[in-house]
C-alpha cells in the first residue's frame, strides 16, 4: 500500500505533466505495476458521476473508423489527420483513446506443407553482416537451398548478391545434391522477378536461362507471404545460430570450407521434422533417385562486361585496378598486378623502344642513319650501340652528337664508345666539367618515359642588361 501523498504525485505526473508509466517509477522508486494501479483505479468512474466532455469527443468517430479501415495506423498519425480537421488537444489525449479502441491483432493460421520427394526446392539469401576484407569493408551474405521433402542443404557465402553469385549458388548447389528439383520457390527477389502485376510475372531472362538449361519451374512466393517459404527461412536462421555465431575464419574462402564440413557433420545428421526415425541424410539419399538428373555440363555464370584498358595496362573493376588479366579481389581502392604479364609487357615496351630510339636518332642527327647501317654491317648489336648514343645525346644535345658521329664515320671507328672518346676529348680540349649522369629507378615504366625538352633561351633574356632609356647616350636623364 502507499499513502495518499505518493497517490496523489503519482496522479499528478502522469495526468498533469505527461510522464511515462516507467519514468514515474524510476523517478519515485516503486514498481511499474504500482504506477499502473494508481493510474487505472484513477480512470474508474464511479457510479453516477458525471463524465466531463472532452476536445477529442468529436473527432473519436473519425479516430475509431480510420482504425477499422487501418488498424495498424499509429497513433501520431491519427493525431496529424485530426489537427489537420480543427483538433486543438495535445497527441497524448489521442494515443489514449486510440489504446482503448485500436482493433486487437488476428492470429493468421497456416496450413502444414507436405511435398513429395524431388518436387520443390526453398531459395533464399541471408544477411550476416560487414567484415573487413583488406582495407574495405564488404557485406557478408549467404546463399541456401533447401529440399523440401528432405530438408537437405547447400550454403555458400559471399560478399555480394549480385546476379552471378545468385546463378553459381545455384550450380553449385545441384552438384553438391547430385540432382534438381522440378520446382523452386523464390521470395520476390529483383534477381529472379524484374515485375509484377498481380500473376502476372516477368521473370529474369538469366533466370530463365538457368532454369531451361537445369529443366526446373522458378515460381515466386505470394507478395508480402514470405512463409510460404519457411524452410529456407528457418534453415537460415539454423545456420546463422548454429554455424555463424562467434566462428573465427581468416577468409569467406575458409568460411566455405568449415560451412560444407559443418552441413555433413551437423545439419545432414539431425532428425528430419515429423519423422523422428530418418536423418536429413538418411532422406536426401531417398530423394536423390527423384531428383532431375544434371546435365551433361554445368550452366555457365560468368560476369562478362566489356571494358577498356586506355593507355595503361589496367582495367577499373569493383574500385580496383587490375593489370590484364588477373583474379578478382573483393577489397577497394588497389592496384592488383600479374608481374609475369607486366615483364612481357616491359619485353615488348623495350623492344618498340629501342626501335624508337633509333628513329629519334635519325631525327636529331642527320649522319645516324649512316652510322646505325655500319653498326649492322659489322654485326654489332644495334640496341646497345643506340642506348648509349641516345645517352650522349640527353648530354652533350643534337650538333655536339652529329659533329662527333661525322668525326666517327671519317675515321672509320664505328662504335659508341668511338663516338664517347671523341666527345670526351673535345670536352677535355675546352676544359667543360664532366657531365652528370640522371640516376633513375630501376622500375621501367619510369626509366622508359621520354621527356621531350624545351628551349630555354627565353631564360637567357632575364640576365642581359636592361636597353638604354630615351635621353642620354647611356640611358641617364638630364
Amino acid at each position: 500500500m502507499i499513502g495518499p501523498e505518493l497517490h496523489a504525485r503519482i496522479r499528478r505526473l502522469f495526468f498533469a505533466e505527461h510522464w511515462r508509466v516507467t519514468t514515474i517509477a524510476t523517478q519515485l522508486g516503486v514498481h511499474h505495476d504500482t504506477v499502473r494501479r494508481v493510474i487505472e483505479r484513477a480512470r474508474c468512474i464511479r457510479p453516477g458521476r458525471q463524465v466531463r466532455p472532452s476536445t477529442l469527443d468529436p473527432y473519436k468517430a473519425f479516430i475509431t473508423a480510420t482504425l477499422e479501415q487501418y488498424p495498424r495506423l499509429r497513433a501520431t498519425r491519427l493525431w496529424a489527420m485530426v489537427r489537420e480537421r480543427g483538433y486543438p488537444g495535445s497527441a497524448i489525449q489521442v494515443q489514449r483513446y486510440v489504446r482503448t479502441v485500436r482493433p486487437a491483432a488476428r492470429a493468421e493460421a497456416y496450413l502444414r506443407l507436405d511435398t513429395l520427394p524431388g518436387e520443390q526446392g526453398q531459395v533464399d539469401w541471408g544477411h550476416f553482416g560487414p567484415i573487413r576484407v583488406g582495407s574495405t569493408t564488404r557485406r557478408l551474405s549467404g546463399f541456401a537451398l533447401v529440399l523440401s521433402w528432405s530438408r537437405a542443404c547447400y550454403a555458400r557465402f559471399a560478399l555480394d548478391q549480385t546476379l552471378e553469385s545468385f546463378l553459381r549458388g545455384h550450380v553449385e548447389a545441384f552438384a553438391a545434391l547430385r540432382g534438381v528439383p522440378r520446382t523452386l520457390l523464390y521470395d520476390n527477389l529483383k534477381s529472379v522477378v524484374l515485375e509484377r502485376v498481380g500473376e502476372h510475372i516477368r521473370f529474369h531472362p538469366r533466370v530463365l536461362e538457368l532454369a531451361g538449361h537445369y529443366h526446373f519451374a522458378p515460381q515466386p512466393c505470394a507478395v508480402a507471404r514470405g512463409h510460404e517459404k519457411g524452410r529456407v527461412e528457418r534453415f537460415l536462421g539454423f545456420l546463422r545460430h548454429s554455424f555463424f555465431a562467434a566462428r573465427p575464419f581468416r577468409s569467406v574462402e575458409d568460411l566455405n570450407a568449415q560451412l560444407t564440413r559443418w552441413i555433413a557433420e551437423v545439419a545432414h545428421t539431425r532428425l528430419v521434422p515429423g519423422r523422428r526415425d530418418q536423418t536429413v541424410g538418411e532422406a536426401l539419399t531417398e530423394e536423390q533417385p527423384r531428383l532431375l538428373p544434371l546435365p551433361a555440363h554445368p550452366f555457365s555464370c560468368q560476369l562478362l562486361r566489356a571494358v577498356s584498358s586506355g593507355k595503361t595496362p589496367y582495367l577499373r573493376f569493383d574500385g580496383n585496378d587490375y593489370s590484364i588479366p588477373h583474379p578478382r579481389s573483393y577489397d577497394r581502392g588497389q592496384r592488383l598486378e600479374d608481374e609475369a604479364h607486366l615483364a612481357a609487357l616491359a619485353r615488348a615496351k623495350r623492344r618498340a623502344h629501342d626501335l624508337r630510339g633509333r628513329d629519334r636518332l635519325r631525327q636529331s642527327c642527320p649522319h645516324a642513319d649512316a652510322f646505325l647501317e655500319a653498326l649492322a654491317l659489322r654485326g654489332e648489336p644495334l640496341a646497345s650501340h643506340t642506348t648509349r648514343v641516345l645517352r650522349l645525346l640527353d648530354q652533350v644535345g643534337a650538333a655536339s652528337l652529329e659533329s662527333a658521329l661525322t668525326e666517327a664515320l671519317a675515321r672509320g671507328a664505328i662504335s659508341a664508345a668511338s663516338v664517347a672518346h671523341i666527345l670526351d676529348q673535345r670536352r677535355r680540349a675546352h676544359r667543360l666539367p664532366p657531365p652528370v649522369d640522371l640516376v633513375l629507378p630501376a622500375d621501367p615504366r619510369v626509366r622508359d618515359l621520354r621527356i621531350t625538352p624545351h628551349a630555354l633561351k627565353a631564360y637567357d633574356t632575364l640576365l642581359a642588361p636592361p636597353p638604354p632609356q630615351e635621353g642620354t647616350p647611356d640611358g641617364s636623364t638630364a
